[in-house]
């Protein structure tokens, strides 16, 4: 498993009884978690001093209870990237803390390249990946179905200083967006993929992803340059095993079987426990061999 190991605005406290206690800059929040199936007690005080707690309605979704001051919108750091997070419906942030190993890998791979890396990030969210993508010099296109989490990636890129940098900013629908990409011949050196498990489009396209990725991935692969640097899937969902995801990478994305495929879990540390969190697992393919 690869868990972050310098996010210093970042802290996942303690876990506990479905919960779990984060630091988030200054902020202490506490979430539901469904992999926290442990109830061992709560092993610090700022379960009881937290800015804010999520609860969940018995009818879906839930809402926030502010028991101190908690900003509107606030920054965070990661190495020479910022973000601005703010509480939102469904428990979230606006970042996903975990996915830092995975900015940080594709920052070393476009790196090495020492060349500017075109890359194509689906399912972009607020833009993490890309952002982390402009500050190592590759130009991007962010694509989400979302134009509100479009809008806040633009805002996270220019807090971190690369609003500048050569990006395209796409509210579309992943699906079309890519067989629109094969039918204009446009390539890409890198992708990154990170979809939900059910999701809706601009104009109301349905995702489902077990239904719907091998599809995808298949179109995806044809959108590869003749240099490819790697690819990256991330997946929440428990259906889809990671030697599954394993196997349909290697189906359509490497090209003519080189490079190296793997999948990971990746997870974060709990400071108060002796245990990681798992958070989802990522499938990578680099045009290194192993």
């Amino acid at each position: 498993m690869r868990t972050v190991s310098d996010f210093k605005d970042y802290e996942l406290i303690d876990a506990d009884n479905g919960e779990r206690l984060e630091r988030w800059g200054d902020i202490i929040l506490i979430r539901p978690d469904p992999q926290v199936i442990w109830n061992e007690g709560k092993n610090d005080s700022r379960w009881n001093t937290a800015n804010a707690i999520y609860h969940r309605s018995n009818s879906g979704g839930g809402y926030w209870e502010k028991l101190k001051s908690v900003p509107d919108v606030w920054s965070i750091n990661y190495n020479d990237l910022t973000f601005r997070l703010k509480p939102m419906g469904f428990k979230h942030t606006g970042l996903f803390p975990e996915q830092a190993v995975n900015w940080s890998l594709a920052q070393e791979l476009i790196k090495k390249e020492q060349r500017q890396v075109s890359v194509l990030n689906l399912f972009a969210y607020t833009g993490g990946a890309t952002v982390a993508c402009l500050k190592a010099g590759a130009n991007v296109t962010h694509v989400d179905a979302s134009k509100g989490m479009v809008q806040w990636a633009k805002e996270n890129a220019n807090v971190s200083a690369v609003a500048d940098k050569p990006v395209r900013w796409l509210v579309d629908d992943c699906m079309k967006f890519v067989k629109r990409e094969i039918r204009r011949g446009n390539k890409y050196d890198a992708v990154i993929m990170d979809p939900p498990s059910y999701g809706r489009g601009p104009n109301g396209e349905v995702w489902k992803l077990e239904q719907q990725l091998g599809e995808l991935l298949c179109d995806v692969g044809k959108l590869l340059s003749d240099t490819p640097v790697f690819f990256f899937l991330n997946s929440y969902t428990g259906g889809l095993s990671p030697t599954i995801l394993n196997y349909m990478v290697k189906q359509n994305i490497a090209p003519n079987g080189k490079g190296t495929v793997y999948t990971d879990e990746i997870g974060l540390k709990i400071t108060k426990r002796d245990t990681v969190l798992p958070c989802g697992a990522t499938t990578v393919w680099t045009n290194e061999n192993g």
